[in-house]
């Protein structure tokens, strides 16, 4: 009698369990993605059913049409970059990137910030001076968010200044992904929340084994003075960006920003507030009137795994395909998406100088191996490879023509471009563009030019692993 039972409880366990993959299976088809990427996940949930649901539940789920804050609350927050714009005669872009101002008003809500005066820093040290002198100059509020916060040096420095300012009684909130800061002790936070400081993570994952959330992190650099100073780019506050690591020196480009671009850089902080917080902020105090320093346009592209498009992965591969002369783009992992990657073989086929600049040692191996299988692409297509050799390259950089950059925290992978909450600038102005290829110039004397004859015939052994490291891209 009991073989009879547990035969009968185990036949509606299996005939449950199937119902549940094979309507998976309907649910990945319904969503009508990529077949590219539709196709993979049928095959894994078929042949290993149990593993592949796992698998699907933390890192294939298409949370794109999901929504964080509503309509009506992001509207009322978004009101003020928009405000107080310039007359249209000059605020508008060159003809060519019409389309790519319009792509990002209309599916990003990003206004044309005119006026804005740029900054750049290219190490750690001069990075975090220049940001611990304008929080000392806080009168009113500082909002302060980071994907990663470390508890060492540079960390505690950033630490007992703010404590510092709340006690002065300037406002100071600081926002920190859940995920990225898993290393970091509680009592970290802790103090800074004892101080008077309003403290936040972003998408709290408190049981990671039974949550999806992990695959989707905060990964922006945001820091807004008093509305009036902004800061924006790829280096997080960890002694690595000053002092370097086993590494070496992590070479990385942050930017401040003075301006009307410091409304978009606080809209985004305070949407990101919203969600972790549930207070709406709105006030007008937090968008102070700004002057006009410079004959700059720029756009804060806000990107995340929310909402209807890649906005920010469309932006880029407008900017590639629509390149006259040459692209020239630094990024630590270069994972690109099918379509990314197209645009980029594209370019270089059809004449532009087409230039990629990554670390050659990298802090995550696997991924590292994986950009190999796809620098394979970029060498036969006519781009050119070069690998950073100092240090690791952490910075994020494409820039155009002359005329267009784009900056910010958004690596070349799926994980930026798909996964992540990133923030990015886009700017139209030539004094600007032109500098940050002098950056990239400059960094081209620390690099190896790849030779395509040597490189195309590195040993078998090498390449087998590379190659099945990608097929695994999307998870890096």
């Amino acid at each position: 009698m009991a073989i009879h039972i547990q035969t009968i409880v185990g036949t509606i366990f299996f005939l449950l369990y199937c119902v549940t993959i094979l309507g998976l299976i309907l649910v990945i088809l319904t969503e009508n993605r990529n077949p590219l990427k539709t196709i993979p996940w049928v095959v894994v949930l078929l042949l290993l059913p149990g593993l592949g649901l796992v698998f699907y539940f933390f890192f294939g789920q298409d949370n794109r049409k999901q929504r964080i804050i509503s309509r009506r609350t992001y509207k009322r927050m978004m009101k003020h970059p928009h405000a107080g714009k310039p007359p249209h005669d000059s605020c508008v872009v060159p003809g060519r990137y019409q389309p790519l101002a319009t792509l990002l008003g209309r599916d990003n809500q990003s206004p044309l910030l005119y006026g804005s005066e740029m900054t750049v820093y290219t190490y750690g040290e001069e990075k975090l001076n220049a940001l611990l002198e304008d929080i000392k100059q806080a009168k009113h509020h500082v909002h302060f968010q980071y994907y990663i916060f470390n508890d060492d040096v540079v960390g505690n420095r950033v630490k007992d200044l703010l404590i510092e300012k709340a006690k002065e009684g300037v406002e100071v909130r600081v926002l920190y992904d859940d995920v990225g800061n898993w290393n970091v002790k509680k009592r970290f936070f802790d103090e800074m929340q004892a101080a008077g400081i309003e403290v936040f993570s972003f998408l709290k994952v408190a049981f990671p084994l039974l949550t999806s959330k992990v695959n989707y992190r905060n990964h922006r650099k945001i820091v807004v003075v008093d509305g009036l100073v902004g800061f924006i780019g790829g280096m997080n506050i960890a002694d690595r960006y000053v002092n370097g690591n086993r590494l070496g020196a992590w070479r990385d480009n942050h930017f401040k920003i003075v301006g009307k671009g410091v409304h978009g850089l606080q809209s985004a902080f305070l949407i990101d507030w919203y969600v972790a917080s549930k207070q709406l902020l709105n006030d007008k105090r937090y968008y102070p009137q700004a002057a006009v320093y410079s004959d700059s346009i720029m756009q804060l592209v806000a990107s995340g795994p929310v909402g209807p498009w890649r906005t920010l992965l469309q932006s880029i591969i407008f900017m590639i395909t629509n390149a006259k002369n040459y692209v020239y783009i630094q990024t630590p992992y270069f994972l690109p998406t099918e379509g990314l990657n197209q645009a980029l073989q594209m370019a270089a086929l059809g004449g532009v100088d087409v230039r990629l600049m990554l670390p050659k040692r990298s802090d995550t191996k696997t991924a590292n191996m994986a950009s190999h299988s796809f620098i394979d692409d970029m060498i036969k297509a006519g781009a050119k490879v070069f690998l950073y050799e100092p240090g690791f390259l952490h910075a994020k950089l494409l820039v155009s023509d002359n005329i267009l950059t784009c900056i910010g925290s958004a690596n070349m992978d799926f994980r930026s471009l798909e996964h992540n909450f990133e923030i990015s600038a886009i700017v139209y102005q030539e004094a600007f563009a032109q500098q940050m290829k002098k950056v990239f110039l400059r960094d081209m004397h620390s690099c190896e030019k790849l030779i395509p004859s040597r490189w195309l015939k590195r040993p078998i052994k090498q390449r087998i692993p590379e190659s099945f490291m990608r097929l695994f891209s999307p998870l890096l």
